[in-house]
């Protein structure tokens, strides 16, 4: 919701393609080349339209750049799997690009145009960054983005809005999403050192640009204070949230209510500072 009201203020076009599927990341540990069928079939579908994807998720990102990048530099795989696709009128050629919709608006749109475009800067807010592991890893198909040991494309579009993005100990620790399902209070034990880290920096928010790492830190906030008998209240925002209310969009049109850690304290901040 919000990233389509976002790009919309900025006037991008997001084209619905009905057809695509999921890109095949839970096949990847049982069958990897059914894995890249589906992702070439989303890849090919793009292309037939003459479209770049944009994505919304790290994994859904990695997933398809990862496809793209070994049928793009293996022709016997690549065969392989255009003779599966040729079965339903479909090939993989390759001239699609994938990006996650943060990279696109720090490298399309850039942090210097976002700036133009805020009209309640979040000046007073801290809002610590949470990359997620996919986002900036692996080097191999990040190679030109980014530095995944110290990261900084995030933390400058958090700070196009006016926030301040704090620094904080293990910043680049993951979410624990990885292994919910087999080791459920490992996973758990991951996401609550890092909002201990959060919650020890003083942060108004925690931004995150994964909906699975929003999962672990949201979606399972409240399990963890029960568990560990102790209190966050961190709002989790997916980042066009906080980028919409810096650009002077109403909440309600941002999906706030839709947030399991409702972020009063934080809108209540902003609509003070405009006052």
């Amino acid at each position: 919701m919000s990233a389509r009201r976002v790009a919309k203020e900025l006037g991008i076009e997001f084209e619905d393609i009905k057809e695509f599927s999921c890109r095949g990341f839970p096949m990847r540990s049982i069958d990897k080349e059914a894995q890249l069928l589906i992702s070439a079939r989303n890849l090919a579908i793009a292309e037939e339209r003459g479209l770049d994807i944009i994505t919304l998720c790290n994994a859904c990102t990695i997933t398809l750049q990862e496809a793209k990048m070994e049928l793009d530099h293996d022709e016997e795989l690549k065969k392989r799997i255009n003779e599966k696709l040729n079965k339903i009128g479909k090939e993989y050629r390759g001239t699609a690009k994938v990006r996650h919709f943060a990279r696109f608006l720090y490298e399309e749109y850039t942090p210097e145009k976002i700036k133009e475009k805020v009209k309640r800067p979040l000046s007073g807010i801290r809002a610590a960054a949470h990359y997620g592991c996919h986002f900036i890893r692996p080097t191999e198909v990040y190679r030109d983005f980014d530095d995944p040991e110290h990261p900084q494309s995030l933390d400058k579009l958090i700070e196009a809005t006016g926030a301040e993005s704090p620094d904080y100990p293990d910043k680049q620790r993951c979410c624990g999403g990885g292994i919910l399902g087999i080791k459920e209070e490992d996973a758990l034990l991951m996401t609550k050192n890092k909002l201990d880290d959060v919650k020890n920096v003083g942060v108004d928010c925690m931004i995150s640009i994964c909906p699975f790492c929003s999962i672990m830190y949201e979606g399972n906030q409240k399990k963890i204070e029960k568990t560990y008998e102790t209190e966050y209240k961190i709002p989790v925002l997916y980042y066009p949230q906080l980028l919409g209310l810096a650009m002077g969009i109403p909440s309600e049109e941002l999906g706030f209510k839709l947030n399991r850690v409702k972020a009063k304290n934080l809108l209540a901040k902003v609509e003070k500072d405009e006052e």
